[in-house]
């Protein structure tokens, strides 16, 4: 039995990265039954996605990290990719080498995942040019969304904002929705769509029958987060039923540690944060 403890930075009030990646690997278990999965989450106060919550949540990396680091995970991902989308393009390579660094003062040197860079990584690995794809959020930040992967080399075809506000609520929407949904988005020039554009908003159950209606490949934040995972750990990123990105049919080669950034006493040093977006936006 080979067993690997998960480690998950996750916003307070994030409901769905804790119930879709251990659905997901439980998942797994049932066909690779050699393995076992353990979870165990470090969180960071924030209830609204706004300018001021994000950057306070942001300032409790260190301590979320160190945190985590007394539990020996085998792989940490931190799990909020607005937080990270939103500080300006390639922000995630900043958050995964400040947790880097902190786990390494911890004594520990092993993978770290952003849903954010996962996301990338995962449309990468599936060779996808250009995306249609489904957020929970306010219009003003699907759009910097969109800016964050077209900066990475992603064309945004098209995109369909839900607009709720609150980030609970994101968490409670149902993703049989989405199954509806996702006819609201142009696909027609897109390689791939994103169903949910968020680790917050449950898709899980809707991958699958989407990918299957829609004739492309369909992925989440969270299948993207599971398929780094898997991928840093040097399995193969196989589970049932979670869409061509998690079908065992796309490989991925694990990412070359980051450089682990400075702390001081009072946290990581950050940089310069770009002018936040609207107050209104999530």
């Amino acid at each position: 039995m080979s067993d690997y403890r998960i480690g998950m930075i996750v916003p307070s009030s994030n409901l769905t990265m804790e119930t879709e990646l251990p659905r997901m690997l439980r998942d797994r278990e049932q066909i690779l039954p050699g393995e076992r999965f353990t979870f165990h989450s470090s969180r960071m106060r924030m209830k609204h996605v706004t300018p001021e919550e994000l950057a306070r949540m942001n300032a409790q990396t260190e301590r979320a990290s160190a945190e985590l680091a007394d539990a020996r995970p085998d792989v940490v991902a931190s799990a909020c990719l607005v937080a990270i989308m939103a500080q300006g393009p390639g922000y995630h390579c900043h958050a995964e080498a400040q947790i880097t660094g902190v786990l390494q003062n911890e004594g520990l040197d092993i993978p770290v995942v952003s849903s954010a860079g996962a996301l990338l990584r995962g449309l990468e690995a599936i060779g996808a040019r250009r995306i249609a794809m489904v957020t929970p959020y306010m219009k003003p930040l699907t759009a910097l969304v969109a800016e964050y992967i077209e900066d990475a080399g992603v064309e945004v075809c098209d995109a369909l904002s839900l607009e709720v506000s609150d980030n609970l609520e994101v968490a409670r929407l149902d993703p049989a929705g989405l199954r509806k949904h996702w006819r609201r988005v142009d696909v027609s020039n897109a390689d791939a769509l994103v169903l949910s554009a968020c680790v917050q908003m449950p898709s899980l159950s809707a991958i699958q029958p989407v990918e299957d209606a829609a004739g492309l490949p369909v992925l989440s934040a969270a299948t993207a987060t599971v398929f780094t995972i898997l991928s840093e750990l040097e399995l193969e990123p196989r589970v049932p039923g979670a869409g061509r990105l998690l079908s065992g049919e796309v490989n991925m080669a694990p990412a070359p540690r980051p450089t682990p950034e400075p702390t001081t006493a009072d946290g990581p040093l950050a940089p310069d944060l770009p002018e936040p977006y609207p107050a209104a936006a999530q």
